[in-house]
């Protein structure tokens, strides 16, 4: 698959929490539309860098709609455009979600990164995935 195609979740791959919900997003995505990088790798530091975002000391996701564009959503907005994208109950969700004044909720998603840590540990950068999902992985 081209790696400037279609949306991409960039995660924190050292981040036991964020990788288990990841996990998760692969199951979840039946259509097999939504594709990862580890904020740590080649791809998610470039993207970082040409974007303007910080490459270093992670405390957000980054979603792209489109992975070679300009547009992305941090935080909250980014996990509301995710739950749009697996579509049915979880882009109502996400609607739901996203009556919430996005100050709210970033600062629960703050308060969460924070701890996410010391909630599920960290973990080596590496992915080791099932390996049925290795193509929806960008280096």
């Amino acid at each position: 698959m081209d790696n400037n195609a279609g949306p991409v979740l960039l995660y924190d791959g050292e981040c036991g929490l964020c990788r288990a919900l990841m996990r998760l997003l692969l199951r979840l995505d039946h259509r097999g539309k939504l594709r990862f990088s580890a904020l740590q790798g080649r791809f998610a530091q470039a993207t970082l860098r040409r974007l303007g975002l910080p490459a270093e000391d992670f405390d957000s996701l980054v979603f792209l709609p489109e992975a070679a564009g300009s547009e992305y959503h941090l935080k909250t907005d980014g996990v509301i455009a995710v739950l749009s994208l697996l579509g049915g109950f979880w882009r109502l969700l996400g609607a739901v979600f996203g009556v919430v004044p996005s100050s709210w909720r970033d600062d629960v998603y703050r308060g969460v990164a924070k701890v996410r840590y010391r909630l599920m540990g960290r973990r080596d950068a590496a992915t080791h995935v099932d390996p049925r999902f290795a193509d929806r992985f960008i280096d």
